[in-house]
């Protein structure tokens, strides 16, 4: 559904399609991590990151002090290299710019935020406009300034009405012609979402395995592909007991989680499967760990994921830590803001840190139970 034939053929810089990925971690009760899934579109959140580090820090100063977890706010500069390495001119500080759709965008306190940390510009897409030369450039006060990198949180139909939907007042005319020339770079590049469809997502550790012959650090949640025949009787089968979703639906919408639901609801899902099985994949229902909450004036057991940001481009980073989503919901493995979910600070401590961290909790566990 995202395969984009517009991008057949192009080579972006450095070989790379998704510059910046966000990939949801989950822990089943045995322990275990999984990949659940993959941002590689317009992936976003991380805003939320940052902004929880510093709250934390001003509400829990001395565990800061104590604890020295690794630092997440170093990741708008990351950002701004990653991006900078893709400019196809040479320069110490090329001009990088954020392209938003606008302020009612439900993403756009991200975009503005980024922008800033960044000391990049923020723009819409009637902000700038491509030349007979097929370069980008900025309306600025003082004329055009030619755009190397455009950090895009627009999808790609509405990209560019040249190349996609015609009707699109988001985007920039040329912007395709311009990026295939070489004379704008574009992150994440249009056509990286094909990898966001969770049927692709599925075929990932074989792909690993076929192009690299290693197996995945890192396994998937088993996962059933309802395009194959086998696939498709026993989800059909078993649904009261699976999750079952979209191929490419965001934001929790679309999906069934098979032991919370009813039967009418059951049966329009297996209906809809029926209907078109490529845009369905099953997965067991997991018993995702939990972390204490405050709900009112008490701490209960939620429900998390774990979403780390990784950037690509001459060389990759792994954010020390990440957005940890919350599902508010008593019971809910709804993790999804759009669907009522919160978020956490995520420390990664020290090696010293961690393991006196670790016996202090044993050794006040010991203490109380002899106490006990």
């Amino acid at each position: 559904m995202n395969f984009r034939p517009q991008c057949v053929g192009i080579d972006p810089p450095l070989g790379i399609w998704a510059h910046i990925c966000g990939s949801e971690l989950v822990r089943d009760a045995d322990g275990t991590l999984y990949v659940l899934e993959d941002n590689l579109r317009v992936p976003s959140g991380v805003s939320y990151m940052l902004e929880n580090r510093l709250v934390t820090k001003r509400v829990f100063p001395e565990l800061f002090e104590h604890y020295a977890p690794l630092p997440v706010d170093d990741y708008p500069s990351q950002l701004f290299d990653t991006l900078a390495s893709l400019s196809p001119r040479p320069a110490e500080y090329p001009e990088v710019v954020v392209l938003t759709p606008g302020i009612y965008n439900s993403a756009y306190f991200e975009h503005a935020y980024l922008a800033q940390q960044m000391g990049a510009e923020l723009v819409e897409g009637r902000d700038l406009f491509v030349d007979d030369d097929d370069c980008c450039y900025m309306r600025t006060v003082d004329g055009p300034a030619r755009v190397d990198v455009i950090y895009r949180r627009v999808d790609d139909l509405f990209l560019d009405p040249d190349a996609f939907r015609d009707d699109s007042a988001l985007g920039v005319a040329g912007l395709m012609r311009s990026w295939k020339a070489g004379h704008v770079a574009l992150a994440n590049a249009p056509g990286a979402g094909v990898a966001d469809d969770k049927v692709v997502y599925a075929f990932v550790p074989e792909i690993i395995k076929y192009y690299l012959d290693q197996e995945p650090i890192v396994p998937n949640v088993p996962t059933y592909r309802c395009m194959e025949p086998d696939a498709l009787q026993y989800v059909l089968e078993h649904m009261a007991e699976l999750v079952v979703k979209p191929a490419n639906e965001s934001g929790g919408y679309g999906m069934l989680v098979g032991p919370a639901s009813t039967q009418a609801e059951r049966d329009r899902m297996a209906a809809a499967i029926k209907k078109d099985p490529r845009n369905y994949i099953a997965q067991p229902t997991l018993k995702l760990s939990t972390v204490p909450t405050v709900i009112k004036d008490r701490l209960e057991p939620r429900h998390v994921d774990l979403r780390p940001f990784i950037l690509s481009a001459d060389r990759q980073q792994v954010t020390m830590g990440g957005l940890t989503r919350v599902a508010l919901r008593k019971g809910s493995l709804v993790v999804n803001s759009s669907q009522g979910g919160g978020s956490k600070d995520t420390w990664i401590l020290p090696q010293d840190s961690a393991t006196e961290t670790y016996e202090q909790v044993q050794g006040e566990a010991g203490q109380r139970q002899s106490q006990s």
